[in-house]
């Protein structure tokens, strides 16, 4: 019996291993290959941190892309709920833990469904292990994760280090969940960020983080090593995938912080690279103005139409195309990326063949569809044509078969805003001012009954007849971009101080994610406003106290103070809390109330605090109070007071108020900040200067001071004079420092650029540029000074187009 027994055992060995060979030999398929058109993602980092997202919060997030979805025809096809949902950072969670029923109630039903109204299938964040140290705990982790493909059908699983590593011992579990999922989402996106999986578990991977970087704009993607008119000259400079891999992933286009020229991102995220995931979103997309929208939806539409070709790419010869020119297409149809990295304007020639992928031999049309839209012109194979790419933009050019280009005028730029069923096609023509244009539409075989230009019956346009228009205002006479000067060293000036302050006083500490809001303004949709609201109304956004505001918001719980969560605190020797009240008022009293000793350090209780108070910035006078947890400063009500510095600041302060004759004054102008160094710390050594004259300053027009070479962190400052009264750069690239809603911005002791806006008033007066090289700083840069304008300085008519008079 014994030898029978051996026997049986080696044959049961010997079964299992031949087993799991072949499964070891059985091929993965990662949900994509190389081929599989771009889907297009959102993932809601930033919009939480790792605490994660809520039922409501999503919901609201989700209702946000439905209308966008119903509005203008824009498909997501990813919505990832991500990190903190489940797993939390170096946690593994539980779908039947406490801390999700308390953020998901309903589990993942509501969402589900509301996603699947609208197409979008959902994903998660998450760890590669969390399988216990049991078996049951191992299958109970099994269970939840196949549940998610099995009950919910999801799309994606981003599994991150930031949770944890994959045990040894644990590999063969992991494998065992994936291929599990894979029976029921078998076209399951996985995305490897920076695991160390064994060979057979990386079978299961689509894709892996392209050179570790994430793309928060100035927290881990500012402006290295370069000057630019915007903050994200870096990451429209970002290099192509080696060898144009697809299943890769670039982390997407974060839409949280420094927005302006977010477009030219997005086109190189899903144009140029057009990795499997893309278009592809994070952060607060709700934060644009409402004006941007059509925009954001038309790269997703067209990046959708042309997705099952986009699949195939070549990068064009940098010494005809530019850096990084990438053509995708077929053999008729390409979309080329070009990009312009430099102050100055540039142009670029295609030639319209086999250097650009264009094979067949038949008559095309060539369309601009980004930074505008501009029909070109009909070509031949083998003809040229001149595409112009503005300063540190892009430029995305359709080349395709005559008359399959889709609806346009010609004749002028034009945006495309709305263009789905049921609705007026709706676009937008832009001219510059005082320009006259004949324009016709190409109406793209469809058929329309009636034209209106900003109201007005132009029926003949549907008739397929030419008109002629011409945008208000005078003409421009001279460029609304151009280079101003190079400034030249001069003496420290006398108001030297009133320079920096009026830069100091012009900006604030508030997160990025503030910033971005004043930016954008009100918003008109109600879906927009939810989306806002639900992300100010976190419990946590308002328990970080990063937002001047809560100092003059009536609210005693809500505060304003010093972030040194995960960083050393950004706050420069000592710093100086600053408030201005938007104009000189008159005020007997000001309260500031701090609530408590620990508050109020590095003040100690009845200790000398140093006040000064002034009008305009130049004239100070001193003033000296005790520190306590409720501080009052009298005021000479018939000497007005706008600015306000302490010499340092307390931790954290809960409210201020002023007073006049008892009676409270209104706060809604009132801003402050605390983190930047007093004048006295770091007084100007060194300065430069030029002198220029504006006459023509549109809305949106300012001044970028590049400061090219090497300065110290924060080493340096910018301002104007204008009437003899110093004028602020109220922003700056890399970004001031700020109270951070998830990671601080990032410190760079090199090339700055601030920017200086301006206004209607300093039209035709001498406007005097000055660069303060700072005490402590490095004077080792070159400052020079350029005139631009974001947005262009465009006057716009609204065309649209009804298919029947019931749409009217």
């Amino acid at each position: 019996m014994i030898p029978k027994l051996k026997l049986v055992i080696i044959v049961l060995i010997t079964l299992i291993t031949i087993n799991l060979e072949a499964q070891e030999n059985v091929p993965v398929y990662p949900g994509a290959n190389e081929k599989t058109p771009s889907l297009s993602q959102y993932f809601s980092w930033i919009n939480n941190t790792n605490e994660g997202s809520t039922e409501a919060q999503t919901l609201a997030n989700l209702d946000f892309f439905k209308w966008l979805h119903n509005e203008y025809g824009m498909v997501l096809d990813i919505y990832v709920v991500s990190a903190g949902a489940i797993d939390k950072a170096q946690w593994y969670g539980s779908m039947d833990s406490e801390e999700f029923k308390v953020q998901f109630p309903n589990g993942f039903d509501p969402i589900y469904k509301k996603a699947k109204e609208m197409g979008t299938r959902l994903g998660t964040w998450g760890g590669p292990d969390g399988f216990g140290n049991t078996p049951e705990e191992e299958q109970a982790r099994i269970d939840m994760i196949v549940k998610l493909c099995r009950d919910y059908e999801f799309r994606l699983l981003k599994l991150d280090a930031v949770v944890g590593q994959l045990r040894d011992e644990k590999q063969d579990a992991f494998l065992k969940m994936m291929t599990e999922c894979r029976k029921y989402s078998p076209d399951l996106i996985f995305l490897n960020h920076r695991l160390n999986f064994s060979e057979e578990a990386k079978k299961h991977a689509t894709t892996f983080l392209w050179g570790g970087v994430e793309t928060y704009i100035d927290v881990h993607l500012p402006n290295w090593k370069i000057t630019a008119p915007h903050h994200r000259a870096a990451a429209i400079s970002r290099d192509v995938v080696p060898g144009l891999m697809r299943l890769t992933e670039d982390h997407g286009v974060c839409l949280s912080s420094c927005l302006d020229y977010w477009e030219d991102d997005l086109i190189l995220q899903a144009f140029n690279r057009s990795l499997i995931l893309s278009p592809q979103l994070y952060g607060n997309p709700w934060f644009l103005r409402d004006d941007e929208y059509p925009k954001l939806a038309r790269i997703f539409n067209i990046a959708r139409k042309y997705g099952p070709i986009m699949v195939n790419g070549m990068v064009l010869p940098e010494e005809k195309y530019g850096e990084k020119a990438v053509s995708r297409g077929d053999s008729g149809t390409r979309l080329i990326t070009l990009r312009n990295l430099k102050w100055e304007q540039s142009e670029t020639e295609i030639n319209i063949g086999e250097e650009i992928g264009i094979t067949d031999n038949t008559k095309f049309e060539v369309r601009l569809l980004h930074p505008v839209e501009r029909v070109l012109g009909k070509f031949d194979k083998g003809d040229k044509v001149t595409i112009p790419v503005d300063p540190f933009r892009t430029a995305l050019v359709l080349i395709c078969p005559e008359n399959e280009g889709g609806i346009g005028v010609k004749g002028c730029d034009y945006e495309l805003v709305q263009d789905v069923a049921g609705k007026p096609v709706r676009m937008i023509l832009k001219g510059f001012p005082g320009t006259r244009h004949t324009i016709k539409l190409d109406k793209a075989d469809r058929k329309f009954s009636v034209a209106e230009l900003d109201g007005g019956d132009v029926k003949s346009l549907v008739k397929g007849r030419s008109i002629s228009i011409e945008f208000p205002g005078e003409q421009l006479k001279e460029d609304y971009h151009r280079k101003l000067a190079d400034l030249t060293p001069c003496d420290v000036p006398k108001d030297a101080e009133a320079l920096y302050e009026a830069t100091i006083f012009s900006t604030d500490n508030n997160a990025l994610e503030i910033r971005e809001l004043e930016r954008s303004g009100k918003t008109l949709i109600p879906e927009v406003k939810v989306a806002r609201d639900a992300f100010l109304n976190q419990p946590l956004f308002s328990a970080r106290g990063l937002w001047g505001h809560y100092m003059f918001d009536g609210d005693p719980e809500t505060s304003f103070y010093i972030s040194r969560r995960r960083h050393k605190a950004p706050i420069l020797n000592g710093g100086s809390l600053r408030l201005d009240f938007g104009k000189a008022v008159a005020m007997d009293k000001l309260i500031i109330e701090v609530g408590s000793e620990h508050a109020l350090q590095p003040w100690k209780t009845e200790e000398a605090v140093f006040v000064e108070i002034s009008e305009d910035l130049k004239e100070w006078q001193q003033l000296r109070i005790l520190a306590k947890n409720t501080m009052k400063i009298k005021l000479d009500p018939e000497k007005p007071v706008r600015y306000i510095r302490f010499r340092g600041t307390p931790d954290k302060i809960i409210e201020i108020t002023g007073f006049l004759n008892g009676k409270a004054l209104d706060r809604s102008d009132w801003r402050g900040s605390h983190l930047f160094s007093p004048y006295a710390e770091i007084a100007a050594e060194k300065a430069w200067s030029a002198s220029t004259i504006i006459n023509e300053i549109h809305d949106g027009t300012y001044i970028a001071v590049a400061l090219e070479g090497e300065h110290g962190i924060e080493g340096a400052y910018a301002a104007i004079r204008v009437d003899g009264k110093p004028v602020g750069a109220s922003g700056r690239s890399p970004s001031y420092p700020v109270n951070p809603w998830e990671y601080p911005v990032v410190k760079v002791n090199s090339h700055y650029t601030y920017y200086i806006p301006l206004t209607k008033e300093m039209e035709g007066k001498e406007i005097e540029m000055l660069v303060l090289g700072m005490k402590g700083g490095v004077k080792k840069f070159k400052p020079t000074a350029y005139l631009t304008c974001y947005p262009k300085p465009y006057k716009k008519m609204e065309l649209k187009l009804y298919h029947e008079a019931s749409e009217l």
